[in-house]
């Protein structure tokens, strides 16, 4: 028969057996060990509350009377035990009485559950959820339901308990908790928020545990799945995105397109085209066909890439898959990005035929990105001709097709025809938003229409409405005949703008642009555009680098430069750092009333404020001049070009060479024989990069002082090769007046060239130099070889040749001739010797002087 281990109470008394004789206070003094007594012990029992082992003993169960009698006393002991947080002695007792046969629902029927919770919330306020988990985990395998044991205390201790663990950043613990009560059927979902756990693991980039309790919920685990992805693609984190993809994948037994289509949209959300392309490829070669969702999702992301785009869509229509609207929208997209027109106009035109054979209907956002494609072309008749299919159609264009729209005609100069869909649109009941004002804001501005442009906006304020319509007219009567004429159902609508007196409100909110457009306007009114910026204050909007920039410009217009660097300190006292913006804005003004010494303070100042200047700094201070007068000018603006090549910025270098020209050749008299030598010359340049020449020039002209006299015009031209001699010249002779004499001779390498003994090749740079330096300038050219100093040729005929004997004989001592006839590499150089430079700087003072 099986035994009983029964933990004891001496707060419980066990019922006695009937068929026993009673005992009274005496007692054999040797009992039989085999006999086991249910009266109370010799030895009281430990309390329920003592912290000593339980008294164990085996008691056999018969099916009598007595024995319902027993799992009276001990469920109620498993009870009381309970209700003293003692779970794990309510289990051992648990365990002993299943064990010897009884039927857990038998035992729990003969419990007092009430007991138990309280116990249980015991626990619970005590902090030991886990010694409740474990208890309700191993009453369950005994097969004990725990749901009766949870009343409503004990779940709000539950739920606390859960929310405190979360605060602390245990997550996984939550989750253990969560996945345990699962297996009981609990509904554990009003304890803890998921999307508050989710979150909690999207802040601890944990996608793995995420998905750990998201396959908790049975029902709505997909949903979650896809929410947590979500969430880490809103986050930026797109590599803990696809980690939550993989688990996921794996915790479901069959593909779910809502969730690869989650994953796609966070790759184009993350700005990673490549990674959206990568798990279509792998849907493929699972052979899983995407539904129309992923084609369309995977479309979307690849909007920019036209090519890839088709070839995508082909690819649905090849799986059988059918394109739905928001397909062909897509595609839309795509040409509205790449500025295909024509590709636009064939998919438009096949998605009508659909429409008309029923296959499709066409929404509002197919319009809308069309008559957007025709606008962005400044098609405005074509955009104006599908407004008409869209009514017809029965669809009602929104507040993006109407500026759409009105940008069309705005762009197109059409002043009068965005005004009447203005008034078009405000008649159908669509209320425009402070850009689609702003549209026509510009539109109005660019027609030079400022005055119609103020009272618009003084009308949307709240004014009376008719002052908008009445003057401006009598100079647009060819802007209303080029619109009557390429849009014909406007006819009896344009003229009638001129009687319109009534515009329907609409709330209006100004933007920062909407003041920009304004004072812009204001032209070189500067006290207007200020009273704009205030105003701006006054509504609550703060004026931006964008506003401070304008006034700048406005005070450009004005000649007022002294206003316009003013304007840059007012902003850093209205706590607005200038930016890029603002610096060049005045460095520009400084530039076009020719206060060249400010404009290029203000780029020292813009250096110093670490404000890395932008292609239209650069381009504005190098053509800030005419001609070049002073070596420290061409050193100043070459230094910036320098700048400008290193910050990674091509800049077309045709105008600074022009002026570097000029300002080299004044190093000769007689301008009207070299400048028809160098046109000549110039021709043989063209379509030859510029800017190693200006490098080359501006690395000889860094050092002001003359000390290191050695002039590189390897890989030159000899045009160019004759700038940069002359550009040296030119700071020899600049230096000399300043008092700096020349210390030592001129050195000019020519070029590294291999050269053949048989034959003679004439070096054209070498010769145009020679040329240069003896002819024009006078001065005594020696031709050098390197390892025969001995062999510098002083007269002028063998100075312009060392002649192939000289090659013949080089080759020979050096060894290097052979049967192969293996070329030479020679270094070729050319030197101006320190006197002949002193005698020529002597000759150009003395002409000054005379």
């Amino acid at each position: 028969m099986k035994q009983l281990l029964i933990l004891g109470s001496s707060t419980v008394t066990p019922p006695t057996n009937p068929s026993s004789t009673p005992h009274h206070h005496h007692h054999s003094p040797k009992p039989k060990p085999k006999t086991p007594s249910l009266h109370a012990p010799s030895k009281p029992i430990p309390a329920v509350h003592s912290r000593s082992p339980p008294l164990l003993s085996t008691i056999p169960f018969r099916q009598n009377h007595n024995s319902s009698s027993l799992l009276d006393y001990h469920a109620n002991l498993a009870s009381k035990l309970a209700e003293d947080g003692r779970l794990q002695d309510f289990v051992m007792i648990a365990e002993s009485v299943i064990a010897s046969g009884v039927e857990p629902s038998s035992f729990v029927a003969a419990l007092s559950v009430g007991p138990v919770a309280k116990g249980i919330s015991k626990n619970l306020q005590q902090g030991n959820v886990d010694c409740v988990v474990r208890f309700l985990k191993k009453t369950e395998e005994l097969g004990v339901s725990t749901l009766k044991f949870l009343d409503g205390v004990a779940i709000d201790l539950l739920k606390k308990e859960c929310i405190r663990i979360v605060n602390c950043g245990d997550v996984e613990q939550v989750v253990y908790i969560m996945e345990t009560l699962a297996g009981f059927c609990f509904s554990f979902k009003e304890l803890v928020d998921p999307s508050y756990i989710i979150k909690i693991c999207v802040d601890k980039l944990n996608p793995k545990m995420a998905v750990r309790y998201a396959a908790i919920f049975p029902g709505e685990g997909r949903i979650l799945f896809c929410n947590i992805i979500s969430e880490f693609g809103r986050k930026g984190h797109l590599d803990s995105a696809l980690v939550a993809y993989d688990e996921a994948k794996h915790k479901l037994s069959v593909p779910n397109m809502y969730l690869h289509r989650t994953i796609i949209d966070v790759c184009g959300l993350c700005g990673d085209y490549m990674k959206s392309r990568y798990i279509y490829e792998d849907l493929i070669n699972r052979k899983v066909i995407p539904n129309v969702y992923v084609f369309n999702s995977l479309m979307n992301v690849n909007a920019h890439d036209l090519g890839y785009t088709f070839s995508v869509f082909k690819n649905m229509q090849n799986l059988g898959v059918t394109a739905d609207v928001a397909s062909y929208n897509i595609l839309l997209k795509a040409c509205c990005i790449a500025g295909r027109v024509d590709l636009a106009k064939d998919i438009y035109r096949e998605v009508k035929q659909l429409e008309s054979a029923e296959v499709l209907k066409l929404d509002v956002f197919t319009y809308c990105m069309i008559v957007k494609i025709f606008a962005d072309a400044k098609m405005w008749q074509m955009a104006l001709k599908i407004k008409e299919d869209m009514l017809s159609s029965g669809v009602t264009p929104n507040m993006h097709i109407w500026s759409s729209l009105i940008s069309a005609c705005a762009n197109a100069g059409l002043v009068e025809q965005a005004i009447q869909l203005f008034e078009e649109m405000l008649l159908s009941g669509c209320k425009p938003n402070s850009q689609c004002c702003n549209i026509l804001l510009h539109a109005c501005v660019q027609a030079c229409q400022y005055d119609r442009a103020f009272r618009l906006f003084q009308c949307w304020k709240g004014s009376e409405a008719q002052e908008v319509f009445h003057g401006d007219h009598s100079g647009n009567a060819d802007e209303i005949e080029h619109a009557q004429k390429h849009c014909p159902n406007m006819t009896t609508i344009v003229p009638n703008s001129h009687h319109l007196n009534f515009i329907k409100k609409f709330p209006f909110t100004p933007t920062p642009a909407t003041y920009h457009m304004l004072m812009k306007a204001c032209g070189s009114d500067y006290h207007r555009a200020k009273a704009l910026m205030d105003e701006m204050k006054t509504v609550g909007i703060s004026p931006n680098h964008i506003s401070w920039s304008i006034l700048i410009d406005i005070c450009g217009v004005s000649g007022n430069v002294s206003g316009a660097v003013q304007i840059l300190k007012n902003m850093r006292l209205a706590g607005v750092e200038p930016d890029v913006v603002a610096y060049t804005t005045a460095i520009k003004v400084c530039v076009e009333t020719k206060n060249l010494k400010l404009a290029f303070s203000l780029f020292a100042e813009m250096k110093r404020c670490q404000i890395n200047p932008n292609l239209v700094t650069y381009n504005t201070l190098l053509r800030a001049r005419t001609r070049y007068g002073s070596l420290r000018e061409v050193q100043q603006c070459l230094a910036i070009y320098q700048d400008m090549r290193k910050a990674g910025y091509k800049s077309n270098d045709y105008y600074l060479k022009q002026l570097i020209e000029e300002w080299c050749e004044g190093v000769i008299q007689d301008n009207n024989q070299i400048q028809g030598g160098f046109a000549s010359c110039k021709r043989t340049d063209l379509g030859r990069p510029r800017s190693l020449l200006l490098e080359k020039v501006a690395a000889h002209l860094q050092n002001n002082i003359s000390e290191n006299l050695a002039i590189d015009l390897q890989g030159l031209t000899k045009v160019e090769a004759r700038i940069v001699v002359l550009a040296v010249l030119r700071m020899i002779k600049e230096n000399y007046t300043l008092g700096y004499s020349v210390k030592e001779d001129m050195w000019i390498t020519l070029d590294v060239s291999k050269v053949d003994p048989a034959s003679k090749r004439d070096s054209e740079v070498k010769n145009a130099i020679i040329e240069l330096l003896r002819n024009e300038l006078g001065l005594e050219v020696l031709v050098a070889v390197p390892g025969h100093l001995d062999d510098i040729k002083t007269d002028s005929k063998s100075s312009l040749d060392p002649g192939p004997d000289l090659v013949v004989r080089l080759a020979r001592n050096n060894k290097m001739a052979s049967s192969t006839r293996r070329p030479i590499v020679v270094t070729q150089r050319l030197k101006v010797r320190r006197k002949s430079l002193h005698e020529w700087l002597q000759r150009r003072a003395g002409a000054i002087r005379r």
